[in-house]
């Protein structure tokens, strides 16, 4: 297979993407929307490669300066592969991260799990709708559905969101046929798409309202 097999093929789950999760994302960003205009905090979480989205939408240019990540370094990729998937199945991490951050009433909180089955994602976001956050999730509901959870209560992201946002992606993720397995995951190129276009209307929005937000410029335009 090809480069341009996978680019195909991702630009189809893509097209599918945007062509079926627009309504998802307008509901999401009228969430978000409602929770900075309130002067709540927009929070954004994931572990292993579904970090890698928090930062999209984080500290970057034509970003906003007012996103609050949730980045815990063991759930993450750099201090190991097997130590952030041992550590996103453990069941009650969640709870101390929510009061870490101290995540509350009429904030929002982003999820970003593909698979969507393990503890940390899923409880992180039924704990943030306990406290009287609004939760929403950004996952491949073909794979979520197409396993069981890793969590007690037998939940998947999908299943305690407020608002799911499809990534339309495969199970397993990756689209290229391969030998011994398929190659070319889309989740993370799809999802950027789809989380920006996210930010994008939550801007709108806000102009609409009113409300003046800090959008981060590239330090590297200029002299």
């Amino acid at each position: 297979m090809t480069a341009q097999d996978y680019l195909d093929a991702a630009l189809d789950v893509a097209r599918r993407a945007a062509a079926t999760q627009l309504d998802a994302v307008h509901r999401a960003a009228a969430a978000i929307a409602e929770t900075m205009a309130q002067e709540r905090k927009f929070w954004a979480f994931g572990t292993g490669h579904s970090h890698t989205l928090v930062e999209e939408i984080w500290g970057r240019a034509g970003g906003f300066v007012d996103v609050h990540p949730i980045l815990e370094p063991a759930l993450m990729l750099h201090e190991g592969l097997e130590k952030s998937s041992r550590l996103e199945r453990l069941p009650g991490l969640a709870d101390e991260l929510l009061a870490l951050h101290g995540v509350g009433d009429g904030d929002a909180l982003l999820v970003i799990s593909n698979s969507g089955r393990n503890a940390v994602p899923v409880e992180i976001a039924r704990g943030a709708r306990e406290r009287g956050a609004t939760v929403i999730a950004l996952t491949s509901l073909s794979h979520s559905r197409a396993v069981t959870s890793r969590t007690p209560g037998g939940e998947r992201l999908f299943e305690v969101a407020d608002i799911v946002i499809d990534n339309c992606g495969v199970p397993g993720d990756a689209i290229v046929p391969h030998q011994p397995y398929p190659i070319g995951p889309t989740s993370t190129v799809v999802g950027a798409l789809l989380l920006q276009a996210m930010m994008c209307e939550v801007a709108d929005e806000l102009a609409r309202r009113g409300v003046s937000v800090g959008i981060y410029e590239s330090l590297n335009v200029g002299a």
